[in-house]
């Protein structure tokens, strides 16, 4: 059998597994890793050697020729991945959305810094920790400078005998793929969750669609226009290399696969001098730390954003997110698209969408990578050996075929789209479908507090009547509010149906109006208040508060077209007067004169006439960034913009009724015992962040769902 029959097998039999185990084929992943790490043993002495020997063997004519014609077919790789980015909208079916809160609007961005990346100050440094781009420099100077050094023949049998020995053990360890491609497949198929790619139909219908569409014949269509080699050669030749990397979602570790079938190619077709057969060596690894076509590819996910966020990219900025794409991309791409996604205002949450897409885009990415570096070994090698063979006839069917694969592409894709997703917005659905997570029961709501029993301490009256009386304030999204089903839930809610029933009593929620927050608390209203309450200095001198249980961020919610605008101090400055709401809390307003002087204050304090006035008459509406951005669940026109520089951060706290200090050390005390068991952190996760990752089902497998086999 042959060694891609071998791993088809074992890809087949490893999904197989996968299904029938489920979760428990996750013990497989060791064994992939371990396949995986084999197999980049030898990658990285293989790159440095080859591209050491192979400049060093050159003439620098030859070098000059490497530079400009395999530059140049590389420029027309660029053109094509980015003709692929804007057919992406024509994917896109009309949607409205909105997000939780993501702690992607208040982390420091990953420095994007191509100096580091590439400049390798300490080579052996850069060897040691897989700094690819910095070792490809280095061997590229080396190389370079050692192709006038008149006694570099000595240099380069000594490569020769080494580039020989790292080939034949990756020959070695390659026979183990259908082993590892075995483990791979099974973890993948046991734990792959599929919910979590529900919501990303669009983008992977289109991604996966045009992935195919150049990895099958846009760019091995192109080999086969401009060289002697026929489709079935290029396609066959490389189909275990294609397979490997889309199962491993690791171009590195075929790169020596891909140079040996290419220089078995050019033998094949007559390019058999010993400087041609070489050049595979140099182009496949100095191609490798340049962006490829899967790379650039990935900045379809801006305007998949865009769409997805109603705030989409217009076709006149195309140019501008191809250029600025380019040079971001020469580095990590995750710390490149938060970058992108600010430049061209959309709104910063959607960042843990395109780590989602990472489950299935990776290996189609690696699948269009491994054919770009195909591209480059083969019609990079041809036309540096000035061998090209540049036909009308051929390069006229090549067009038009491309023309119809694409239309038919675009075309289907955008069908499927369509049959996926439904035009209807439902996440304010989801937001007030939520119910409470600790397990206590339905909150009881009152509409006026039992009468007083006096005298006694708030933990006296607690004990005899068995109730604890909470007031909650309204517009308190999402710490305290109504459901779609009549039910009181949110993050505080949940807290105090917790200390509720630790102090083995009934919490009793009653809705006070904001104006009357002081009053209700010195009387026999309620025990204790919540709705995301803030802690100010004005405040506290009337007011005893609980210790902070947790920290938000002012922000600033705003139309989603001047979210950029309002993520920048400078920027707000730059538009003159403009008109901000501020709701009754005095550090908001003065937070907002000290930064903005001239911005024109509006006092606001029901969320309807918020929400009234940002369509019409207002900038921007001072809130904090976490319960703003469950208010546009509700308002998806909407998003949440944090001003920089310098994060202002706001504590929150519970207000503590007549000052009671026995009972304020009972609350303090039961917070500190609540953070450290991790049920602030799970009620933060729930009702902050929106995940619901500790309600989720096994995951189905014959096993357990067919079988019904006990674990």
């Amino acid at each position: 059998m042959s060694l891609s029959r071998q791993i088809l097998v074992g890809l087949v039999l490893g999904v197989a597994t996968g299904v029938f185990l489920g979760e428990r084929a996750a013990f497989l992943q060791i064994g992939a890793d371990v396949y995986v790490k084999l197999l980049q043993m030898t990658v990285l002495p293989y790159v440095t050697v080859s591209l050491i020997s192979g400049l060093g063997r050159l003439d620098s004519a030859q070098a000059k020729a490497l530079g400009i014609r395999a530059g140049a077919v590389m420029a027309v790789l660029w053109v094509i991945a980015i003709g692929a980015v804007f057919l992406f909208p024509l994917t896109f079916p009309p949607v409205q959305t909105a997000s939780f809160f993501s702690t992607t609007l208040i982390e420091a961005r990953e420095p994007f810094d191509l100096v580091a990346l590439y400049i390798p100050s300490n080579p052996f440094y850069s060897l040691a920790n897989n700094i690819v781009p910095a070792v490809v420099l280095f061997s590229v100077v080396l190389g370079v400078a050692l192709i006038t050094v008149p006694t570099k023949h000595k240099l380069l049998e000594v490569l020769d005998v080494v580039s020989a020995a790292v080939s034949r053990a990756n020959n070695l360890i390659a026979r183990l793929t259908p082993i590892g491609i075995f483990a791979i497949a099974a973890a993948a198929a046991g734990t792959l969750a599929l919910e979590q790619i529900e919501r990303l139909q669009v983008y992977l219908i289109g991604y996966v669609a045009i992935a195919l569409l150049i990895s099958l014949w846009i760019l091995p269509g192109l080999i086969t226009a401009l060289t002697p080699l026929t489709y079935r050669e290029v396609v066959g030749s490389m189909k275990d290399a294609l397979l490997t990397a889309f199962m491993t979602s690791n171009l590195f570790i075929v790169l020596p696969m891909l140079v040996e079938q290419s220089q078995a190619l050019m033998r094949r077709h007559g390019l058999a001098r010993p400087q041609d057969a070489a050049l595979p060596e140099i182009v496949v690894p100095a191609s490798f730390n340049f962006p490829h076509v899967g790379k650039l590819l990935s900045l379809s996910f801006v305007l998949f954003a865009g769409w997805f966020a109603d705030a989409a990219v217009p076709s006149s900025d195309f140019a501008r997110l191809a250029s600025t794409g380019l040079v971001v991309l020469f580095g990590n791409i995750n710390a490149a698209m938060p970058f992108l996604l600010d430049l061209f205002r959309i709104p910063a949450d959607t960042f843990q969408l395109f780590l989602a897409t990472s489950v299935v885009n990776a290996r189609f990415g690696t699948l269009m990578a491994v054919t770009h570096t195909i591209v480059m070994a083969l019609v990079g090698s041809w036309a540096i050996a000035g061998r090209l063979e540049i036909s009308a006839r051929r390069i006229t069917r090549y067009l038009v075929l491309s023309a119809v694969f694409t239309v038919a592409t675009v075309a289907v894709a955008r069908v499927l789209c369509g049959a996926v997703v439904s035009p209807t917005y439902d996440r304010d659905q989801m937001l007030m479908g939520m119910r409470l997570l600790t397990g206590h029961g339905a909150a009881k709501m009152v509409s006026a507090p039992a009468p007083a029993v006096a005298p006694s301490s708030t933990m006296d009256r607690v004990r005899s009547t068995r109730s604890l009386r909470v007031c909650w304030l309204p517009d308190a999204l999402p710490f305290a509010f109504v459901n779609s089903r009549g039910e009181l839930v949110g993050f505080d809610v949940d807290m105090m149906q917790t200390l509720a029933a630790e102090l083995d009593a009934t919490a009793e929620f009653v809705q006070v109006p904001r104006a009357e927050l002081t009053a209700a608390l010195a009387g026999s209203a309620c025990d204790i208040m919540i709705g995301g309450i803030v802690v100010t200095a004005s405040r506290s001198a009337e007011i005893r508060f609980s210790r902070p249980y947790m920290d938000e961020t002012m922000a600033f919610v705003v139309r989603d077209e001047m979210r950029q605008t309002f993520s920048s101090w400078s920027a707000i400055r730059q538009r003159g007067r403009v008109r901000i709401g501020v709701p009754p809390i005095r550090e908001f307003e003065l937070k907002v004169r000290e930064q903005l002087p001239e911005a024109a204050i509006v006092h606001l304090s029901r969320a309807d006439e918020v929400f009234k006035n940002l369509e019409h008459s207002l900038d921007a509406f001072t809130l904090t960034a976490e319960r703003g951005s469950a208010w546009t669940l509700l308002h998806p026109a909407l998003s949440v913009a944090v001003p920089l520089p310098g994060l202002v951060k706001i504590p929150l706290a519970y207000p503590i009724a007549r000052r009671d200090d026995t009972f304020t050390t009972v609350v303090n005390t039961w917070i500190d015992l609540r953070t450290k068991d991790g049920l602030v952190e799970r009620l933060y996760n729930r009702w902050i962040l929106g995940r619901t990752e500790g309600e989720k089902s096994p995951r189905w497998s014959v096993w357990r769902d067919v079988l019904h086999w006990s674990s």
